[in-house]
């Protein structure tokens, strides 16, 4: 067990959230996007983009429990992909607006601005989290330092 394994874990979980942040950040602002791809001779609105981690390795069972066992120390988190959501699209009726189709119903976004704010808030009380972890790490190895004077 490396004495900074504790720094590299914290290190990719504040990666993986801060992309997290970055993801929900670009959902919220284009929440009201109608056009940001064209799509079969059309426009189509923004779809909203949802992050998937996993650990950095994908041991089996029985090898993460012997490694659990051996040194109790995990491998992290890293972002397995960013994807988007297929929840359908929001129907508006507006037929001034200049992407109505001819029933005067215009597709909007699927995003959910409570539900962007909700995963704002859990990936950034995570951040703070790893960030708690790796200030503790850090004291951990300064007070070892200093007892080995």
């Amino acid at each position: 067990m490396r004495l900074t394994n504790g720094f590299d874990i914290s290190a990719s979980a504040l990666t993986a959230q801060r992309l997290r942040m970055d993801v929900v950040s670009s959902n919220i602002a284009n929440a009201d996007t109608t056009r940001a791809k064209f799509v079969d001779g059309k426009w189509m609105p923004y779809t909203r983009k949802l992050v998937s981690f996993e650990t950095k390795s994908q041991p089996s069972f029985a090898q993460s429990l012997n490694t659990a066992m051996a040194d109790g120390t995990g491998e992290g988190v890293r972002v397995n992909k960013i994807f988007e959501d297929k929840s359908p699209l929001k129907q508006v009726y507006n037929p001034s607006h200049p992407d109505a189709d001819t029933n005067g119903f215009v597709y909007m976004p699927n995003v959910d601005i409570t539900k962007e704010m909700v995963d704002m808030i859990s990936a950034t009380r995570s951040y703070e989290a790893n960030v708690t972890a790796l200030n503790a790490s850090k004291a951990m190895i300064s007070k070892a330092l200093e007892i080995g004077r």
